[in-house]
């Protein structure tokens, strides 16, 4: 397996589907990497040279924010709208959606699983 920036990415992909292994890399990203590196997108990361290798790692430290770096970034940008006590943050705090998505039917991503709450017990059921 080649690794680039600290992370394993597949041999038997191509190298446009191989570098979305990298957290921040999605497919059009991957295809700009290629096109700078001068690398043939679908040539498959096992033959690979060193060189490519080397000018695809240069080309996404130069022009990307990947991995540790963009998960510290997201983490700070969230605990930033936290400390701010801006709508957003409070969303985030509570573990409810963000984005004006509605709860009363839906949002159990968010919410967890049901939690059943004990009805009253009628009259007729008291005697």
């Amino acid at each position: 397996m080649a690794r680039i920036l600290g992370v394993d990415i597949p041999n038997d992909k191509p190298v446009k589907i191989a570098l979305t292994y990298l957290f921040g890399v999605g497919p059009s990203t991957a295809a700009m990497i290629c096109d700078e590196a001068k690398v043939e997108p679908t040539v498959r990361t096992k033959n690979l040279t060193d060189e490519e290798i080397s000018r695809i790692t240069s080309v996404i430290e130069k022009r990307c924010v990947i991995e540790g770096q963009l998960r510290r970034q997201i983490s700070q940008n969230i605990q930033r709208l936290k400390d701010i006590n801006c709508y957003r943050g409070l969303r985030h705090r509570r573990g409810l959606p963000v984005r004006g998505q509605r709860t009363r039917s839906n949002a159990r991503t968010r919410k967890g699983p049901r939690r059943t709450v004990a009805g009253k017990k009628s009259i007729k059921q008291m005697r």
